[in-house]
């Protein structure tokens, strides 16, 4: 029992000499016993919301981003599903902050189930938006381009994505080049930089608006229609998107869980979504009081060596 939520099926089945459905029945019954044992957890303080795609449907995650541990791995990521389960945690008004990406389905159901939180969007989902702005204005830049140019700028894509501080001597000179040839291209990079230095330096909300604003206003008007997705999202989610500078959490956690899942996930070939959710929730030592916990590095070592010694057992 304790092994099928570790290991594939079929490795245990081929160490026990039994067959690879014998274990799944033994897990699946298994499962409901977990499921009594498993006390309702408090609410925490701070919650992450995001999602991934398990057996060909988005799923919701949820995550106690302050403890760092696993919460709820729900059927699927839409309002009512989510609104109802948000409704159903105990003690649900002790949650104080919700992070999540712009998805309008999460911020509605918070807004239902927990109107006393406030809304933080991950910040890594907006600044990414600024490196989509200077890509677009880099594939526009390149349909002017002779084919060895187009080839040589798309493979100098990823040193122009870099942050400028990252960027090594010989990369510096190869964008130098590039963005001299190019002003759009050397206007996009610049915004870019001076984007990723709000979220960067500002003190506060207030700062990080007022330096915001300005940016906007920065915007040359033959780059403008590259940057439109971001000022629209930051338009329709201002608020969500500035309390990060006043409650700087992110949803870091749950994205690297979500590697997790899907490492399980490819595993496990044939998995149905109530054997991934089991082995998510209650893999990690099986300490039934609470949800276990994942450190991040050391999980995904774990992992990948599991991973490594399944292919190894498989050849």
């Amino acid at each position: 029992e304790q092994e099928s939520l570790k290991r594939t099926f079929s490795s245990i089945a081929s160490d026990v000499g039994l067959t690879e459905g014998a274990i799944r029945f033994i897990f699946h019954d298994y499962l409901p016993r977990l499921e009594r044992r498993m006390k309702s957890n408090v609410a925490p303080r701070w919650i992450g919301i995001d999602e991934i795609t398990l057996v060909g449907k988005s799923r919701c995650v949820v995550t106690n981003i302050e403890k760092q541990t696993i919460v709820e791995l729900l059927p699927d990521r839409k309002k009512k599903a989510v609104t109802k389960y948000l409704m159903n945690i105990k003690d649900r008004a002790q949650i104080e902050l919700v992070a999540m990406d712009m998805w309008q389905p999460y911020r509605e159901a918070v807004q239902t189930a927990l109107p006393n939180a406030i809304i933080v969007v991950d910040k890594f989902h907006v600044v990414r938006m600024a490196n989509a702005a200077l890509d677009a204005v880099r594939k526009n830049v390149r349909e002017g381009l002779t084919p060895a140019q187009r080839r040589k700028l798309m493979h100098d894509r990823f040193i122009l994505l870099k942050r400028k501080k990252e960027l090594a001597t010989h990369e510096l000179l190869i964008m130098g080049a590039w963005l001299g040839q190019f002003p759009p291209l050397k206007a996009a990079y610049q915004l870019k930089e001076e984007f990723y230095g709000i979220w960067e330096t500002a003190k506060n909300s207030k700062d990080a608006q007022k330096r915001y604003q300005e940016w906007e206003t920065s915007l040359p008007a033959d780059i403008v229609w590259a940057f439109k997705d971001l000022t629209t999202a930051i338009r329709n989610w201002e608020s969500e998107v500035f309390a990060y500078f006043d409650h700087r959490v992110t949803n870091a956690y749950t994205e690297s869980l979500n590697n997790i899942t899907r490492l399980i996930y490819r595993l496990g070939r044939g998995y149905s979504f109530e054997a991934i959710r089991a082995k998510v929730l209650f893999n990690g030592g099986l300490h039934l009081e609470q949800r276990p916990r994942y450190s991040l590095r050391a999980r995904a070592m774990r992992e990948t060596s599991q991973a490594m010694s399944m292919v190894n057992l498989l050849q």
